[in-house]
């Protein structure tokens, strides 16, 4: 059962933040990016601190080392989450989604040149199969009258870029680090950077600052995505890269894409079309054929050891 746990962390963390794109786009609706950030994140600092202090989680880690914690929360959370959530302003959830599709791509070239995870040829074929379902998803919204705006289909590839590189940073991190220690440094850095920001440059002050909050379709997006899509699922994350290959775990964020696709459509009644069922059927099969074949490429290199 142990060998299936990192699996079950990544369909795991794929359905929360397959989940996570309707949430932002509600929050949206109403309050500012950075409000949406600022709260967020203030909601899942307090969390893992509050773990923290009564000792559920175990924080040990000495000052010569903080550096390259940081390192990891400059990319994600911090230039992620900004491109994301300010891309989210010009983008419907189930297109943001398909965009954040790319991450194996991003994920496999930099694997290759930064921790000589080289992928198999039929891992290869997998990982193609997924990039082939979302290209074909963007080739047939251009015969529709679907739109994207540029700006924030730009936007939603810097933070693609930047989970590509969350990627391949913690699983060299994990070595040295324990996946809920990278946790608690993301989320305690993004609730200090993301307020700091928010009470700088917004209309927010110290006066108004949870007046927000006393609406409930604020309410409950922040707390989804403070709770569950922050603390729960990026411990998820940083625990199935600490055991699978980064291109191998990476593969789980398109399986997200199909959840964010479902959600739009079904529960904020975004378009849906025959081509958006072809292309997740390629992106679900890319997922199970990535990691099926992962598994037996490792169990052969384990026996020819």
């Amino acid at each position: 059962m142990k060998k299936f746990l990192p699996y079950i962390s990544g369909l795991l963390f794929s359905t929360i933040f397959g989940f996570s794109f309707m949430f932002t786009k509600e929050a949206l609706e109403i309050i500012s990016p950075f409000q949406l950030m600022g709260y967020r994140f203030l909601t899942a600092g307090l969390l893992v601190n509050i773990l923290w202090l009564v000792g559920i989680l175990k924080i040990n880690v000495s000052l010569s080392k903080i550096k390259y914690l940081l390192m990891v929360t400059i990319a994600q959370p911090v230039l992620y989450f900004i491109f994301e959530t300010v891309g989210m302003n010009f983008t419907t959830s189930s297109e943001a989604g398909l965009l954040v599709s790319l991450i194996p791509v991003v994920v496999t070239i930099l694997a290759i040149f930064f921790l000589n995870e080289t992928p198999s040829r039929r891992q290869s074929f997998f990982i193609a199969s997924s990039v082939i379902g979302v290209i074909f998803i963007t080739i047939m919204k251009g015969t529709t009258e679907v739109s994207g705006n540029f700006l924030g289909m730009a936007l939603i590839g810097g933070a693609v870029l930047m989970a590509g590189i969350h990627n391949i940073l913690s699983r060299k991190l994990s070595v040295d680090f324990k996946p809920e220690v990278i946790t608690y440094f993301m989320m305690t850095v993004g609730a200090l950077v993301f307020n700091t920001i928010l009470l700088s440059t917004d209309s927010t002050d110290f006066t108004n600052y949870f007046e927000p909050l006393s609406n409930f379709d604020v309410l409950v997006p922040v707390i989804y995505l403070g709770v569950l899509s922050s603390v729960l699922a990026f411990f998820f994350v940083n625990y199935t890269l600490s055991k699978l290959p980064a291109s191998q775990s990476a593969v789980f964020a398109n399986f997200a894409t199909v959840v964010s696709i479902l959600a739009g459509v079904f529960i904020r009644n975004e378009p849906f079309y025959w081509f958006q069922i072809v292309g997740g059927i390629l992106i679900i099969v890319g997922v199970w054929g990535t990691n099926y074949y992962g598994k037996i490429e490792e169990q052969e290199t384990e026996l020819k050891g």
